[in-house]
């Protein structure tokens, strides 16, 4: 053992003990908050009653959440190496301050009626909120958790789907009891104070810290480095760009099927929108639900597998879901959805302790900030490419004709996408140990 590790166990058992299981409530606290972006849509039409549409370009909800989700990703990406720098604390501070303040920004706009001031503090405060929240614990938790990576980083992004079930009811509730514009306010002084209890508990682990009773295995996952390399090392492999490919796929699939679950239910079986409404919201819970098991499967048979995992199983339920609509079989179809939302949101979580076994867990925040682009690129492919493909399909039906089918096509287009994520799985390799500076 090295003389700098000897004295880093030393000062490891010199400090008062904490307990790491607070680490994950503290991120919990955070991404329940910042998750809420997800229910937004429950805000579309009281905005637009308060604030009609004055330009085909600009419609204040949508635009405003548009952005709110661009920023997400942006300022993840670009706000990574500074949360490495600065700790996760700080980060998750930062989070509060940008997210709060944004909300009551927003609100603000609304009371006032100023399109402008609600798309500055909802659309691009609050997104950059959501970013900065979103990975302010990922690199802390792998840290904490050498044992249990996968778990750790699940339980944490487990809140962030969470956030949206809550979210979905109480919006509503709130904005019956306030109106939107008090609603919205109230929110947000409510998700800054928190944001800022999570933050207070939050915090690094001290050098060189291993659980109590853990030792790592005595041999030797291909998969796992023991180096660890910069952000921008990590930007020159090709293993990041498989990785960022993987993801962009995984969730182009699940996010097309959640811009059009509740249109699909209606043309495929007739549901009426209260119907596909309650189905809507079963999914995120099992979205949550598949952040933490999944990422804590992926613990013990391998991110590698996990993820192949997801491309077999889903390629095979696209082909099916035409088949199983045409037969009318609604309960089959139910299952099929909850699985698919599972493997959407464990793509999420288990990317981090992906990121760390491969990159080292020095930076897995800066590169988990940067692989978070996949997630923009395909919020906006999975919707254009089922919402435009089943247009096409939709128009080209006789007066009349059932449109049991018009999802045929897209879903098709997006088993083929699944196969091309199975197959960059296959290829990802460990990095090679000269490559892997210190970072």
């Amino acid at each position: 053992m090295a003389a700098s590790d000897a004295v880093g166990l030393e000062r490891a058992r010199a400090e008062p003990v904490f307990n790491r299981w607070l680490i994950p409530v503290a991120a919990v606290a955070v991404h329940i908050c910042i998750g809420s972006v997800y229910a937004w849509s429950t805000f579309n039409r009281p905005i637009k009653s308060v604030l009609p549409a004055t330009a085909w370009w600009f419609s204040p909800p949508y635009t405003t959440f548009t952005t709110a989700l661009v920023l997400l990703g942006l300022s993840a990406a670009f706000g990574g190496p500074w949360v490495e720098r600065k700790g996760p604390r700080a980060a998750a501070a930062a989070a509060a301050v940008f997210f709060g303040c944004g909300l009551v920004i927003g609100g603000i706009g609304l009371a006032l009626r100023q399109p402008f001031v609600v798309f500055l503090g909802m659309g691009f405060i609050g997104g950059i909120g959501c970013g900065l929240g979103y990975i302010a614990p990922v690199s802390t938790l792998v840290k904490w958790f050498p044992d249990r990576r996968g778990m750790a980083t699940g339980m944490a992004i487990m809140g962030f789907g969470g956030g949206a079930f809550l979210a979905g009811y109480l919006n509503v509730y709130f904005m019956n009891l306030f109106g939107v514009a008090r609603t919205v306010m109230v929110l947000g002084v409510t998700y800054f104070i928190i944001m800022m209890i999570g933050a207070w508990i939050i915090r690094q682990p001290p050098p060189n810290f291993r659980p109590e009773g853990w030792t790592p295995p005595a041999w030797t996952n291909k998969m796992i480095t023991d180096h660890s390399v910069s952000r921008n090392d990590a930007l020159g492999t090709v293993q990041f760009y498989l990785l960022w490919g993987i993801l962009f796929i995984n969730v182009t699939a699940g996010i097309g099927i959640l811009a059009q679950a509740s249109p699909m239910m209606q043309d495929m079986f007739r549901k009426t929108a209260l119907e596909a409404g309650a189905v809507v919201s079963l999914i995120s819970l099992f979205n949550a639900g598949g952040r933490f098991f999944w990422a804590s499967l992926s613990d013990y048979i391998g991110r590698r597998a996990t993820y192949i995992t997801f491309f077999v199983v889903q390629f095979v339920l696209f082909l099916l879901i035409p088949r199983v609509a045409g037969a009318g079989q609604w309960i089959v179809f139910e299952a099929m959805i909850f699985i698919v939302f599972t493997m959407y949101g464990g793509g999420f979580s288990t990317v981090p302790a992906f990121l760390a076994d491969l990159f080292g867990e020095n930076n897995v925040g800066a590169i988990h900030g940067a692989i978070l682009t996949a997630w923009s690129a395909a919020a906006v492919a999975g919707p254009v490419i089922i919402t435009q493909l089943s247009e096409r399909a939709k128009a080209a039906l006789a007066p009349g004709e059932s449109r049991v089918h018009i999802y045929d096509q897209p879903l098709r287009v997006l088993a083929i996408l699944l196969v091309g994520g199975f197959i960059l799985t296959l290829l990802v390799r460990p990095l090679k140990q000269p490559a892997a500076g210190k970072g």
